[in-house]
């Protein structure tokens, strides 16, 4: 009964007991103490967490007992720019109808602190209602947060960011492609291809560094080296241990630029770091620092077309007087400038601009840089490369175990050139030209021929005339005596074809020298073939007559028939070289042809033969002939006749042989012009061999000793 009456109680208490506790309370204990902010009321909230100071990591000994605390801020003054910039963007908006009609801008500014979990406050107490952490839930009056700037310190910015884009918070975040391009164009304007990275640890760190060795390696820039260094400053005036490696790795690399991209918490660690190893150690860097920035932002996590195109049409001046616009890609046409920090000994610093880069411009016209107002820090531009310039006339040869600006320099090979530094490869000259001494340059070849101004061939011309006034000399005494015993006796007719078919062979030596044409190389080598084809016939013919005669004295001895018959043979035989000049000139005659290859430097004129094998067919055919008469004169040199001169034949065909024998090897062995001197020193000497051997004994008979030349001193010699 009584358990009965205490339910019923129970039951009557419960509900209003229910009511009072489902009452609409918001209610959120924050893990740290609210962080005071700056705060402009607005439709319309611009967040930002910004930074005035920097965190100082205390690093303590492991034989201490921790502290409380390990890490104090130490305040930056010039940093409340930041703030100020903010503040006064929004003032100079708010004072524009023009730009947002009805619609005011507010902003709600936050001190950066260096711990993500004090950057996840800041963000959700951006997204709840002012004094509330209860994020996207409205308990009180809430203002719209429009967007939100984040800090100078990556950590924190991806922070915040992880929590903005589940609220769909428009982000902005650096744009490295354009940077990057800029400070490609400032290495390649001072043939820096060989350079180090430091970058800071952070999440980011590695899109950069991808993006930026893609750019460098599409302009042949190598990377020696990439450090990370702790975005944190020590209160010991002493190197840690990672700094130490930091420090010795740059120190002891030939990689005389550096690339420095990160939050400036990242550069004061890097310059403590750099000023403490300088001054323990007494020595200086002498380094170049390029200094990356983070001027360039795109919008992330979520796009608007319809930005795209009011972006395109943007274009103002600023309070400054500087012209704003963007690209058709929505990017800042701003470009960058290039400054140039100057670090005096009181350690103050003088920030100098010496020039502006606009990546997306044509590059004659988006880059200007004054190297004389740079001050270097050993006075000098440094030389960061790996190995030295290879100089014009000669090629980069890459080492397979190496990156691509490790490379050695070998000289250009035969027939090519390189005219700049740092050739990939030699590049071959025209055929009309060769390369000079030194590989640097194409040069005309001088066309080459054997002319009549060259000292070979005016001694050959000179020979050749000589020789011919000799055999007019001698074939006019033949001519003036033809009734005397010694020429009768000896065939006057063969003489005379003979003494002309070698005048002729003297003569037709002009038809190789002098710049060739067409018509004499048509001309040349046939008319060569054919008069000494009739030459060495008449040779062949008096030879003959020598052993026909003696022959014919013998009774019942056919010989007799063939006197008178010699005209024959000297029609005969040249009749067959004649048709093989035919052949040889309706087959495949000889033409006037250009060698770019064969004499380094020039260009030789000459006479292509056409067929090889109808040339060495016509000097075959003379060869024949040669040894032929050489055989007949030799076995009739001791036959009983008056004035025999068979052994005088033999020993003109010996030297005749020995001539074209030497010739053909040496023919072979050479080019251009001494190719044709020698061809022309052969006609010479073979005609020349035939005229002295055959023609000196009779001249000398017919000259100095007239009282042989008589029937009385004929007839004894013969008895």
């Amino acid at each position: 009964m009584w358990t009965m009456s205490w339910l019923l109680i129970l039951l009557w208490i419960l509900p209003a007991a229910v009511q009072m506790d489902l009452r609409p309370i918001c209610f959120c204990r924050r893990p740290f103490q609210e962080q005071k902010d700056y705060y402009r009321p607005g439709d319309l909230i611009i967040g930002g967490n910004l930074p005035l100071s920097i965190t100082v990591v205390l690093q303590l000994p492991l034989h201490q007992p921790p502290s409380d605390w390990d890490a104090y801020s130490l305040p930056v003054p010039k940093n409340y720019q930041h703030i100020l910039a903010l503040a006064f963007a929004i003032q100079e908006i708010n004072k524009d109808p023009r730009l947002l009609a009805n619609i005011t801008l507010g902003f709600r500014i936050y001190e950066e602190n260096q711990y993500a979990s004090m950057a996840q406050d800041v963000s959700l107490s951006l997204l709840s209602s002012r004094g509330k952490l209860f994020p996207n839930y409205k308990c009180d009056t809430q203002h719209d947060l429009l967007s939100v700037l984040g800090g100078l310190n990556p950590r924190t910015s991806y922070q915040m960011a992880t929590i903005f884009d589940n609220f769909k918070i428009s982000q902005i975040d650096p744009q490295y492609p354009l940077q990057n391009a800029a400070i490609v164009q400032l290495l390649l304007y001072f043939q820096w291809n060989w350079i180090g990275i430091v970058v800071p640890i952070s999440e980011d760190v590695e899109n950069f560094i991808q993006m930026l060795t893609t750019t460098l390696a599409q302009n042949n820039i190598c990377i020696h080296f990439v450090e990370h260094i702790l975005s944190r400053i020590s209160i010991f005036n002493e190197l840690q241990g990672d700094q130490i490696d930091v420090i010795w790795t740059i120190l002891n690399s030939n990689a005389q630029v550096v690339i420095v991209s990160g939050d400036a918490n990242t550069l004061q660690s890097l310059i403590m770091s750099l000023y403490l190893y300088e001054e323990e150690n007494h020595t200086s860097f002498g380094k170049v620092w390029i200094l990356a920035t983070q001027w360039e932002f795109s919008a992330t996590g979520y796009h608007y077309d319809w930005m795209h195109a009011f972006l395109r049409n943007v274009l103002f001046n600023n309070t400054a007087g500087d012209e704003v616009s963007f690209s058709e890609t929505g990017m800042n046409c701003a470009g960058f400038d290039i400054l140039n920090w100057v670090v005096f000994a009181n350690m103050t610093i003088l920030r100098q601009k010496v020039g502006w880069v606009d990546p997306e411009a044509p590059s004659a016209e988006g880059f200007s840089i004054d190297p004389d107002v740079i001050v270097w820090a050993n006075q000098k531009k440094p030389f960061s490369r790996c190995v030295k310039h290879c100089v014009p006339g000669q090629a980069k040869k890459v080492v397979d175990t190496k990156q691509s600006c490790c490379y050695g320099c070998v000289p250009c090979p035969e027939g090519t050139i390189s005219n700049h530094t740092d050739a990939a490869q030699c590049i071959p000259c025209p055929e009309d030209q060769h390369p000079s001494m030194n590989h640097v340059l194409c040069i005309p070849k001088t066309v080459n021929f054997l002319s009549y101004e060259d000292t070979l061939g005016f001694v050959l011309v000179g020979l050749a005339l000589v020789f011919s006034l000799i055999t007019i000399l001698v074939l006019a005494a033949f001519i003036k005596h033809c009734n005397t015993p010694i020429v009768k006796a000896n065939n006057r007719n063969l003489t005379y074809i003979l003494l002309v078919s070698l005048l002729l062979c003297f003569l037709c030596s002009f038809l190789f020298v002098g710049q060739p044409r067409n018509l004499t190389c048509l001309l040349r080598q046939t008319a060569f073939g054919i008069i000494f084809s009739i030459a060495i016939s008449s040779v062949l013919a008096k030879t003959l007559t020598v052993v026909v005669a003696f022959m014919a004295t013998k009774p019942g001895n056919r010989a007799r028939k063939l006197l008178g018959k010699q005209l024959i043979v000297v029609l005969a035989c040249p009749l067959l070289q004649t048709t093989l000049c035919a052949s040889w000139l309706a087959l495949s005659p000889p033409f006037m042809n250009l060698d770019f290859h064969s004499v380094k430097g020039e260009i030789v004129m000459e006479c292509n033969e056409g067929s090889t094998t109808m040339f060495y067919a016509v000097l075959g055919y003379m060869g024949f002939l040669s040894l032929i008469s050489f055989i007949v004169a030799f076995w009739a040199r001791k036959l009983p006749d008056s004035f025999n001169e068979a052994k005088f034949i033999t020993f003109s065909m010996l030297v005749f042989c020995s001539v074209w024998v030497s010739f053909l090897p040496t023919y072979l062995s050479i080019k251009g012009k001494s190719m044709v001197a020698v061809e022309v020193f052969s006609i010479l000497a073979s005609a020349a061999g035939l005229l002295s051997c055959i023609f000196t004994p009779k001249c000398y008979v017919i000259v100095l000793r007239p009282d042989l030349n008589n029937r009385n001193h004929l007839m004894r010699k013969i008895k």
